[in-house]
């Protein structure tokens, strides 16, 4: 067990070491080479974990291990780029990372000091020049709270996080702070939900904060993510496991709860691994467990381990996972906060909600609300994925502009492609049309034009994406993973399913429009939970903006994006076809003929859609209708 001015001298004596990543001119530090190697999720499935076993080798060959530390993080946040690698002293970011580049970029710059230039990661400026990434727009127009460690420490060493002023917010709020003070600064902050509506944090804290010592309570923590596209949560465990534990503990004070868990689904392994690692070490220094800090104050925290159910992360749903039992959702109220885990009160955040508490007991309520709009304080992380260049994990300002993440962040739409929408909250959210693009990306606004924040994914779309599609997409997966308790999830999203399926299929009438609207509102109104209320939300978003495409499909009996298989026509201009046979050659279904150097013909009866015709076309000569 540390005590508080054992901590302080295990801060002194490491942060020189984790400076230099937060500080590249920091002379002590530079003393040492360090290789950060991204160890997220993205990075490790290509292969960063033999990266590091390839480092390590060449290092002990080198007889260097004194000299250079290998460090394994959390995710850098360019995904698109990965696996990525970092150099310090220099601040030299390396891309796509290969075995066969790890030997050239240690013998010629680790050893030889001659950075390897074509390895680097850059983007094009606007005057055709590179520009590193290190001082791009994906990182600079960036504002780190969140995610300020991922990426830059190992989150399997507790010492590193105690480097970055880990445990000394719980310090201050056991040492310093009454409970009701912690609250307080909670509210002040306006730090809001993370993980859907936006409830404020602030207020479910002290909901449940009455009879302190008298009750048994609880503090939970919402890992389940399970929306399509949506890695944040994830991302944040891998990288910072600590940030959480000290969150749990500093919101177990501040209500009178002696246990914490965390409730992760079992396919994120690393992140489990990493939160087992970090449970243990923080039991070991004993700011988890028995009279922490001295104070009098227990605290420990539990992992549940779910199954991949969707519906588990809605809160009620989630707390009955935990018990034990079919992970189902129950009417409210009592709220959680009231009655939730083993019929107690219970308080129950998401990972990014409970990643800035530590910062706001540390820094203070005016700190954290200095940044974001007048009722969205703060940063919120997306992951930003789809149709754009840097596909990745990005936190900015709240009030942030849609182009601005999309274009300067996120690199814009490839391939000479438009933007056509933004799809934000998972199956729960909406669609924002590119009339919106700069529309500032808070609650309210995005409420307004029928999207919704939730816990973050943001999929771009372009030209190419066909909405009913989209829909389809969203309510299909809604629809098999409702837990079927209540009639209108169960029944009402399958029969709004039936009939977007329909007119994908060019089998649709007009006053299907019609059905799937009053269909809408009648889900909303009486499902459950909240996942049931909300799944309608693609369709009544998409409906709204591109309304013209569903009538293409239905009175038209065309797909104007080319994706609906039942309504497309795959045709051979002949004035560009050169007969070079490949399209037949390729062709599964034998719907091509021709003969070599005349124009092909495609038989549309044999032809099963499947585009391998036009992967193949070096002409350009086929098109789909």
């Amino acid at each position: 067990m540390k005590t508080l001015q054992e901590l302080k001298e295990i801060k002194e004596a490491k942060q020189g070491q984790v400076a230099i990543r937060f500080n590249p001119d920091n002379a002590e530090a530079a003393k040492k080479t360090y290789i950060l190697v991204c160890g997220g999720t993205g990075c490790t499935s290509n292969h960063s974990f033999e990266l590091r076993e390839r480092l390590e080798a060449l290092i002990d060959k080198a007889g260097k291990k004194d000299e250079i530390e290998i460090i394994m993080t959390g995710c850098q946040g360019l995904c698109a780029k990965g696996p990525i690698m970092v150099v310090y002293p220099g601040n030299t970011f390396y891309q796509e990372v290969s075995i066969d580049m790890v030997d050239r970029i240690f013998n010629q710059h680790i050893l030889g000091g001659d950075v390897v230039e074509e390895y680097l990661m850059k983007e094009e400026g606007t005057d055709g020049e590179d520009i590193l990434y290190v001082d791009s727009a994906f990182y600079n127009k960036q504002l780190r709270m969140a995610l300020r460690n991922c990426g830059k420490i190992n989150p399997e060493d507790i010492d590193e996080y105690v480097a970055r002023d880990g445990y000394f917010a719980l310090a201050k709020a056991l040492k310093e702070m009454t409970p009701d003070e912690v609250i307080q600064t909670v509210l002040d902050s306006g730090l809001r939900g993370r993980g859907g509506a936006g409830f404020p944090t602030g207020k479910k804290w002290l909901f449940a904060s009455g009879n302190r010592g008298e009750v048994q309570k609880y503090v939970a923590c919402n890992a389940d993510e399970g929306d399509p596209g949506a890695f944040m949560d994830r991302s944040i465990l891998e990288g910072d496991p600590h940030s959480i534990l000290e969150a749990m503990a500093i919101a177990g004070y501040a209500i009178g709860a002696n246990q914490g868990y965390i409730y992760v689904r079992a396919e994120y392994p690393i992140a489990v691994d990493r939160l087992k690692i970090a449970l243990n070490q923080a039991r070991e220094y004993g700011v988890l467990g028995k009279n922490i800090f001295g104070t009098g104050f227990d605290f420990d925290i539990d992992l549940r381990l779910g199954a991949g159910a969707f519906v588990c992360g809605e809160e009620t749903a989630l707390m009955t996972s935990i018990e034990g039992n079919r992970g189902e959702p129950h009417a409210r109220p009592p709220f959680p906060a009231v009655k939730g885990l083993f019929e107690s009160p219970t308080v129950l955040n998401n990972v990014e909600t409970y990643a800035n508490i530590p910062q706001i007991i540390l820094n203070g309520a005016d700190w954290f609300n200095q940044y974001g709009t007048e009722t969205s304080k703060g940063t919120k992380v997306f992951a930003l994925g789809g149709k754009v260049n840097n596909t990745g994990l990005v936190e900015v300002p709240m009030g942030t502009t849609l182009r601005t993440v999309v274009e300067e962040i996120g690199g814009g739409v490839p391939n000479g492609k438009k933007f056509k929408a933004a799809q934000t909250g998972g199956p729960s959210g909406g669609c924002i049309p590119a009339k919106s693009y700069d529309v500032p990306i808070d609650y309210e606004s995005l409420k307004a034009i029928g999207s919704m924040m939730g816990s973050g994914g943001m999929i771009v779309l372009d030209e190419d994406n066909c909405m009913v599609d989209i829909a389809k997409f969203y309510l299909g997966f809604t629809c098999s993973e409702s837990c079927g308790k209540c009639t209108p999830c169960r029944i009402g999203t399958k029969r709004m399913l039936e009939i977007l399926e329909k007119i994908s299929e060019g089998k649709g009438e007009m006053d299907d429009i019609a059905k799937l609207k009053e269909l809408a509102v009648y889900i909303q109104k009486n499902a459950l939970c909240g996942l049931g209320q909300t799944a309608p939300n693609p369709i009544l978003s998409t409906l709204e903006h591109f309304e013209d495409e569903y009538v293409a499909h239905i009175v038209e009996k065309r797909c104007p994006a080319g994706v609906c298989k039942s309504l497309l026509n795959f045709h051979i201009d002949p004035e560009k076809c050169r007969g070079c046979t490949k399209c037949a050659r390729n062709c599964p279904a034998g719907a091509i003929t021709g003969t070599v150097k005349e124009p092909h013909v495609i038989d549309t009866a044999k032809c099963i859609k499947c585009g391998a015709c036009m992967d193949n076309c070096a002409f350009g000569a086929i098109s789909k209708k």
